[in-house]
């Protein structure tokens, strides 16, 4: 018995050490100071470009370079993240403003909205010159056939295929609204906006939702359906930002302020066009489009640019993001899985002795095992008034908590009685038992727990990019947006290598363990 208790001492000041380790990562990756102006991007191509557009155009006028929070979910997350103060301004709609943020009417003036955001702290401004409107597409070759050109043509064939967005399927603006006032008898299935196009193509679906600036449009052959009703708003490009940014950033709010009316149409369709048929860096497409603006060469045209997206498989898997998304991914699965543990086993440990207690207990880890992630990060990013690694962490731990608490329930239970009597004819309290006997033969098992708590822990962590912890999530969400399937294995590659890695130190410490015992 004594040569167990070295193994969980050293089992213990392993993770602990790891735990440090994961610690001092994740302080490189520490939040921007309060002097850093923190700009937001929606989930899908054109924000991307547009937030780059900011940062760009704020560059020169702000203390440090701003800090660009990119592919933040849908509405709801990026909106929650300005409102707590977590980014200071992100690219948005006026439709999107008015109807799905202030549950207004389309037709609300920016007077309005500027009313109504103001008890908020925030406020819209800076038309940047165009409509990204909402609309309904499918295929010119079964349009023609089927001799349709609007809405109202569409619902008279409910044998039609609808692959409709997550968000436009659920927004106030979106399909449930559209359906009921052309009486549209089709349900739609959920698409990734990003993957509508490959759908589409392939004749997996008969007609999408497409953002009228969407470069993919023309390049498809797509028919966009007239809205005969009028049932969709305008949507004109606008930055929605906290009132107190032109105070603490007074020259960079007169940059962007110039920006007003500098993008057209025309201009976004071939910015979108670049980043998703070129697979051009959004970084680049913004300095292009700004350097353009300024009467001078673009970095492209000059046979100075970088083509990002056309550098190949292997140097997007071996980008200069690739050690930074490592600390991140590293930090995330192996401090929440730290603290899944720090909680769980002594929780196990307390609940072991009363089954009724116990039951409930286990019953309630698993019940938040049924939790949709993107659904729980939104919960804590309102609870907490934050996004980043908070949240993060804090989702990963509490899917952590099961396979460790049910591993620690079950080591205890294979403790045999003779065991313990034993001990407590030697005169043992219970404490003691638990702490010389019990948990040292339960350790096998509430490793194994902890293993697979941890091969859990790597794969979910790849949602934290939702709300801009970083990971090697942030190419498979930047690679959804693009379509881009080389960026999205550049990204579930190293997460696939990590999980093999953890495995192996595992084994290796099982295999240890095991030799303990048996000498």
């Amino acid at each position: 018995m004594s040569r167990r208790l070295p193994a969980l001492s050293a089992f213990a000041a392993c993770c602990i050490a790891l735990l440090l380790a994961t610690v001092s990562s994740l302080a490189l990756a520490a939040p921007p100071a309060n002097d850093t102006l923190r700009i937001g991007s929606k989930r899908f191509t054109e924000s991307y470009i547009l937030a780059q557009v900011l940062a760009q155009t704020a560059a020169p006028h702000t203390p440090t370079p701003p800090s660009v929070l990119q592919g933040l979910g849908n509405t709801a997350i990026v909106y929650e993240a300005l409102r707590s103060g977590s980014i200071d301004l992100y690219p948005e709609y006026v439709g999107t403003i008015s109807q799905e943020i202030l549950k207004g009417e389309a037709t609300m003036s920016t007077q309005a909205m500027n009313t109504a955001l103001a008890p908020l702290g925030l406020g819209v401004a800076v038309p940047l010159g165009f409509n990204d409107g909402y609309a309904l597409a499918m295929r010119e070759d079964m349009a023609q056939r089927l001799g349709i050109t609007s809405l109202s043509d569409l619902v008279k064939h409910p044998e039609l295929k609808l692959g409709l967005s997550n968000e436009f399927i659920g927004r106030a603006d979106g399909w449930r609204g559209l359906a009921q006032l052309y009486g549209a008898p089709q349900t739609p299935v959920a698409l990734d906006h990003g993957l509508a196009y490959d759908a589409i193509s392939q004749k997996q679906v008969d007609v999408i939702d497409i953002y009228t600036t969407d470069a993919k449009i023309g390049h498809l052959g797509l028919r966009v359906l007239k809205d005969d009703k009028a049932y969709f708003p305008r949507y004109d490009a606008v930055l929605l930002y906290r009132l107190d940014v032109p105070t603490r950033f007074p020259q960079a709010w007169a940059a962007l302020q110039k920006l007003e009316g500098s993008i057209n149409e025309t201009a976004m369709i071939a910015m979108n066009a670049r980043a998703e048929l070129k697979g051009v860096a959004f970084d680049v497409i913004a300095r292009d489009h700004l350097t353009a603006k300024a009467g001078g060469t673009p970095a492209a045209a000059a046979g100075t640019g970088t083509d990002a997206g056309q550098r190949g498989f292997w140097a997007k898997l071996f980008g200069p993001d690739l050690a930074r998304l490592t600390r991140q991914h590293l930090a995330l699965t192996f401090i929440s899985v730290g603290l899944a543990a720090l909680m769980g086993i002594p929780l196990a440990v307390w609940v072991f002795p009363h089954p009724r207690l116990r039951a409930v207990v286990l019953g309630a880890t698993g019940l938040m095992q049924t939790v949709p992630s993107l659904a729980l990060l939104a919960m804590l990013i309102s609870l907490l008034g934050v996004i980043g690694t908070a949240p993060a962490l804090i989702a990963l731990a509490l899917y952590a908590l099961l396979p460790i608490m049910r591993n620690t329930v079950a080591g205890l239970g294979e403790v045999s009685g003779g065991l313990r009597l034993a001990g407590q004819a030697l005169g043992m309290t219970a404490g003691q038992r638990m702490r010389h006997i019990e948990l040292p033969l339960a350790l096998p098992t509430i490793v194994a727990g902890v293993r697979t708590a941890t091969a859990i822990a790597i794969g979910t962590a790849t949602i934290a990019a939702f709300i801009g912890a970083g990971g090697y999530g942030e190419r498979i969400v930047t690679g959804l947006a693009l379509n881009d399937g080389q960026l999205l294995l550049a990204g579930a590659l190293p997460a696939t290598l990590l999980a093999l890695l953890s495995e192996a130190l595992f084994e290796a410490v099982d295999w240890l363990m095991r030799r303990r015992r048996a000498g």
